[in-house]
């Protein structure tokens, strides 16, 4: 399986879409405000990731128009955040059979580079 989360209108997304062409290897490309994060999606990426807070973008703008920033968030609440609202998905995700990576820095991209 493999599986890449993006947001197409995310300039990162897309920069990084250009480079690695995920569809080329074989990736369905998953449109994360369309089409949504399925909860067997995520839970995969939780197991390979070994958490849902690795998952969670804290730059999205609703974490702190929401008050998230000032809370202390458990594993449940992330889960329930990422599933409710597509922006806290850190971007752009790749999932595969053995590891998922999550963000736009480098080391992530570098390592679902060699993944694809």
């Amino acid at each position: 399986m493999k599986k890449a989360f993006t947001l197409p209108t995310c300039k990162t997304c897309v920069r990084i879409f250009e480079d690695l062409q995920p569809e080329q290897h074989g990736c369905e490309v998953v449109d994360i405000k369309s089409e949504g994060i399925s909860a067997e999606d995520l839970d995969r990426m939780k197991a390979l990731a070994g958490s849902y807070e690795a998952l969670f973008s804290r730059r999205a703008m609703k974490f702190r128009s929401m008050g998230l920033a000032d809370q202390t968030l458990t594993e449940a609440d992330y889960r329930k955040l990422i599933l409710e609202e597509y922006t806290f998905l850190k971007r752009p995700v790749f999932l595969f059979d053995d590891r998922v990576t999550a963000g736009s820095a480098k080391a992530a991209v570098e390592e679902a580079r060699a993944a694809l």
